[in-house]
C-alpha cells in the first residue's frame, strides 16, 4: 500500500494529506442550525466530508480520518466516520485511520481485524472499517505491534507507529536518554525498522511506517538518518506551528519519504480572511493548492 501512495504524490506532485478531524463545531453555522441530536449531526459531518472529498480528490492522494472526532457522537459518529472512509476510498484516495491503537496478544488482533483486515461472521468476510493505513502506538512492544504486522503483509495494508509526536509534551518521555546512549525515540524508531525490514516496497520504503511531528525538526533530521527505508506520517503542519521549511528534513533527495498532514488549516479554512467568501469545501480546495506549493517551494520535485 505504502507505493500506491507514494505513486499517488509523485503523479499528483503533492504530498498533502487532509485531517479530516471533523468536529461539528468546525461546520458552517448554517449547517448547524436546528441540529440538536448525534443523528443529525452526524448527518452534517457526512455531508461536510463528502463535499472536501469531492473538491479535493483529483489534488491530494489521502485523506486522515481521526476517530475522536467521531467517537464523541457515539454510535451515529461511528457511522459517519465509516461513511466517510468508505466515501474517500471510493474516489480512490488513501485513507489512513488515526485511531492510535495498541493492546497486546488477541486484542491487538482484534483492533488490527476493525481496520486492515476481515472479520468472519458465519463463513463470510466482512470488512468493519476498511481503511487503507492505521496509525498505531508501539510503546507496549513488539507483541502490540505483531497482530497489525500480520494484517498489513496478508492484505497489502500499512501502519504508521508513533515515534516522535508533534505535541509540546512530547519530550517529557520521547526525548529521555536511555542507557544506551539513545533518546527514547531514536530506539522506538530502531524497532519500527526492525519491524518493517521484510515488508519493503519498490521506492525502499517499509509498509511500517513513523509518526514524526513536523515541530520538531532536530529529532525529524536525526530518524531521517536513522531510518533510511522507513515512510514517514508527519503531524504538525500550519494550524500546529510546523512549516515547511521545518519539515524538509522528513524528505530524501528524491523528495519522497512523507506524507503531509493537515487538518484545521484545511477544512476551516473557509474561517481564514485568505479565503474569504469562498464555500467551506472551495476555501479546502484552495488551501490544499496553496499547502502543495509551499511543500513543492521546499522539498523540490517529488520522484525519481
Amino acid at each position: 500500500m505504502i507505493d500506491e501512495l507514494i505513486s499517488k504524490i509523485i503523479a499528483m506532485q503533492n504530498p498533502t494529506c487532509v485531517g479530516l478531524d471533523t468536529s461539528f463545531s468546525y461546520l458552517p453555522d448554517e449547517m448547524r442550525e436546528d441540529i440538536s441530536t448525534f443523528e443529525g449531526a452526524a448527518e452534517r459531518l457526512i455531508e461536510f466530508n463528502m463535499n472536501i472529498i469531492d473538491k479535493v480528490c483529483d489534488i491530494v492522494p489521502a485523506v486522515k480520518v481521526q476517530i475522536a472526532y467521531y467517537e464523541m457522537y457515539g454510535y451515529e459518529g461511528l457511522r459517519a466516520f465509516d461513511y466517510t472512509v468508505n466515501y474517500a476510498r471510493g474516489r480512490g484516495m488513501t485513507v489512513i485511520a488515526d485511531c492510535k491503537r495498541n493492546d497486546i496478544g488477541s486484542t491487538a488482533g482484534c483492533y488490527s481485524t476493525a481496520y486492515l483486515g476481515t472479520t468472519d461472521v458465519g463463513g463470510k468476510k466482512l470488512q468493519a472499517f476498511p481503511s487503507d493505513m492505521l496509525t498505531v502506538n508501539g510503546y507496549l512492544g513488539t507483541d502490540g505491534i505483531k497482530p497489525f504486522i500480520d494484517d498489513i503483509k496478508k492484505n497489502n495494508k500499512s501502519i504508521f507507529v508513533l515515534v516522535k509526536t508533534s505535541n509540546p509534551s512530547s519530550g517529557e518521555l520521547q526525548n529521555l536518554k536511555l542507557e544506551n546512549g539513545k533518546y527514547v525515540y531514536e530506539q522506538m524508531g530502531e524497532l519500527v525498522a526492525e519491524w518493517g525490514k521484510d515488508a519493503i516496497g519498490k521506492y525502499g520504503y517499509s509498509e511500517v511506517g513513523a509518526v514524526v511531528g513536523a515541530t520538531h525538526p532536530e529529532e525529524a533530521a536525526r530518524l531521517r538518518k536513522q531510518l533510511p527505508n522507513t515512510f514517514f506520517l508527519i503531524p504538525g503542519y500550519g494550524a500546529q506551528g510546523g512549516s515547511a521549511e521545518m519539515l524538509k528534513v522528513c524528505f530524501d533527495g528524491h523528495g519522497l519519504g512523507g506524507v503531509v498532514n493537515s487538518s484545521r488549516g484545511i477544512i476551516c479554512a473557509y474561517r481564514n480572511p485568505e479565503y474569504s467568501g469562498m464555500s467551506y469545501y472551495d476555501a479546502a480546495r484552495a488551501a490544499c493548492i496553496d499547502m502543495q506549493q509551499d511543500l513543492l517551494g521546499a522539498i523540490g520535485k517529488m520522484g525519481r
